[in-house]
């Protein structure tokens, strides 16, 4: 049996000095700063703390109905600095400060259970602060980029100028390749990057949270190849629906446009949109802007899915079915659960598997993480010339 001593050398962190101050009969002399110990000792004893945060607004990262989300820098002691994200709410959507109040109580309510799931491809929330009746939501800062940002084939092209041939070749065969209107993602990354925001979406939907806006410029490409879920302005609690409904239009689900409320399944159908759109390399509801013309063309995609993806993608049952199955005009012709839309026999971790077996699959998080690093450089390249007037054009 261990000793108490045995015990203690495991469970304690002891600070070990290298250049200790000793006696002039070699004995180590304790120096106690009984200041600052009595300091220490009376912070313990207060049982709590306050301090006021400083944030300094950077740049902006987003815009939208709501607001506008900054990045922000926190400063603490000793030279600490932080990248934040800041969201700022808006007041203009709302009748009166009332109705502001009430909204921001609901946002604030839904961004505290949010904070607590703690999921690893959903986005973390710090707190939520009131500035003159202005609510501000501090989030996680995301190093990496929306996949928005990233559907473009002038990127693309520039990306094809900064690598080898053999390097071009694999990405276009791994990665994606350039499309009609916008890049064509590979299977295995799109189905890759599907079921990372699956999984936050579960996540959610177990808590009894709809997400309610997911969308390409929603969904963030970390430099470590992982997929995250941001932006849970619209989010909201199946128990307690806000009467203000927002979306975006395109990425809506065909029963909320037809004045239905948001559910799980409408949730999977946006996502099974954003799919679509990276396997086909076009926006497809591009030109559709009125409601009428939008819910028209969501019933019938899935019957139009051999019009609007390429053969290489049509050929495969597996993956039309899964396809289909997310974005069927019926709900309950949708997968059930986001669970269920990863794991069961039609599911995304089944299209993984098949590529597995016909020796196609890749390390995607790796791919990913080596792509978004290439795109990084040319961020990198850009900001310079940008900064620097010799380099200007």
């Amino acid at each position: 049996m261990r000793n108490d001593v045995e015990a203690d050398l495991d469970m304690t962190t002891t600070l070990q000095s290298l250049n200790p101050t000793v006696n002039l009969d070699g004995q180590q002399r304790m120096e106690q700063p009984n200041e600052l110990l009595e300091n220490y000792g009376e912070l313990l004893k207060r049982g709590g703390i306050s301090w006021t945060a400083h944030h300094h607004f950077q740049r902006t990262l987003g815009q939208g109905g709501q607001g506008v989300v900054y990045l922000t820098e926190r400063r603490g002691a000793d030279g600490f600095t932080l990248p934040i994200a800041l969201k700022v709410f808006s007041p203009k959507p709302y009748e009166d400060a009332r109705t502001y109040e009430l909204d921001m109580e609901r946002i604030a309510g839904v961004a505290a259970r949010v904070a607590n799931i703690q999921q690893d491809n959903l986005l973390y929330v710090h707190d939520f602060y009131d500035r003159n009746h202005i609510r501000l939501m501090l989030m996680e800062w995301i190093d990496g980029c929306d996949i928005r940002s990233l559907l473009s084939n002038d990127l693309l092209a520039r990306l094809r100028e900064r690598v080898s041939e053999s390097r071009w070749d694999h990405i276009n065969q791994v990665v994606l390749t350039e499309g009609e209107e916008q890049p064509v993602m590979m299977p295995g990354v799109a189905v890759q990057i599907v079921r990372d925001c699956l999984a936050a979406l579960a996540a959610l939907h177990r808590n009894d949270i709809v997400h309610g806006d997911i969308k390409p410029a929603n969904i963030m490409l970390k430099r470590t190849g992982n997929a995250k879920i941001i932006d849970i302005g619209s989010a909201f609690d199946l128990r307690d629906p806000s009467p203000l409904r927002t979306c975006t239009p395109r990425y809506a689900a065909p029963e909320i446009l037809d004045g239905g409320q948001s559910t799980r399944r409408s949730d999977l159908a946006s996502l099974g949109y954003v799919l679509i759109e990276l396997l086909s390399g076009k926006p497809i509801f591009a030109g559709l802007t009125q409601y009428g013309e939008l819910l028209e063309a969501k019933r019938f995609l899935a019957k139009r899915l051999d019009d609007v993806l390429p053969e290489s993608i049509t050929c495969n049952e597996l993956l039309m079915e899964f396809c289909q199955r997310l974005i069927a005009p019926d709900p309950t012709r949708r997968f059930p659960t986001a669970e269920d839309a990863d794991l069961v026999e039609t599911g995304a971790a089944a299209f993984h598997r098949q590529l597995v077996k016909s020796d196609l699959a890749s390390e995607y998080e790796n791919e990913i993480r080596i792509w978004l690093e290439e795109i990084k450089e040319i961020e990198e390249s850009d900001f310079r010339r940008q900064t620097d007037p010799t380099k200007r054009k």
